[in-house]
């Protein structure tokens, strides 16, 4: 138990990464709050990254129907919402490889992208599901779904769930406390 207590919130790790500064994790912090942490703020250019291996991954399976790579990619974006960028495969390669390479960070609220990777689970398992109960149309139409949200995300940075984030925002069905900068989020591409 005492290792689990040496691992970094996912805060921590992104500010580490892509600041430079030295963090403590807080003391009062419980252990749980910082496994299941997300990071805040996200550098846009790893979620991209993210969002690209994604579409990749997405294409495959629907050329090669692929029922195996579905549950693939919704164990991705499983550990991307319950872990951050820590634990995911795909995270870690955009974190420490990817998005280095595209310059310094740039930094944007946090919630919308986890929200975003609510959508993605509930997208690809709900196509997993279909495909496992025989229903092939409907789960590989989710998945061209979730390719073209993908795509959108990582080629001109419009993320889908970030905007209908910022709507449940604006329309008081999220309190405004979870983000300020969130009800501004509008359609605009980065």
């Amino acid at each position: 138990m005492s290792q689990l207590a040496d691992v970094p919130a996912a805060t921590e790790f992104i500010q580490l990464e892509f600041t430079g500064q030295e963090s403590v994790p807080p003391a009062q912090a419980g252990l749980l709050k910082r496994i299941f942490a997300f990071p805040n703020p996200v550098n846009e250019y790893a979620a991209r990254c993210t969002a690209g291996l994604v579409v990749v991954m997405a294409l495959v399976a629907i050329l090669t129907q692929w029922e195996w790579l579905v549950a693939v990619i919704a164990a991705g974006f499983i550990l991307r919402l319950a872990f951050g960028p820590r634990i995911s495969p795909a995270a870690l390669l955009s974190v420490k490889v990817l998005a280095p390479r595209l310059g310094q960070p740039k930094l944007v609220p946090g919630p919308p992208k986890r929200f975003a990777q609510g959508i993605g689970v509930f997208m690809s398992v709900a196509a997993f599901i279909l495909l496992l109960a025989d229903v092939p149309l409907a789960g590989w139409a989710l998945m061209a779904l979730l390719l073209v949200a993908a795509s959108l995300e990582s080629f001109i940075g419009l993320c889908l769930g970030c905007i209908l984030f910022g709507a449940l925002v604006r329309r008081g069905l999220i309190p405004a406390g979870i983000c300020d900068e969130c009800a501004n989020v509008s359609f605009r591409s980065r």
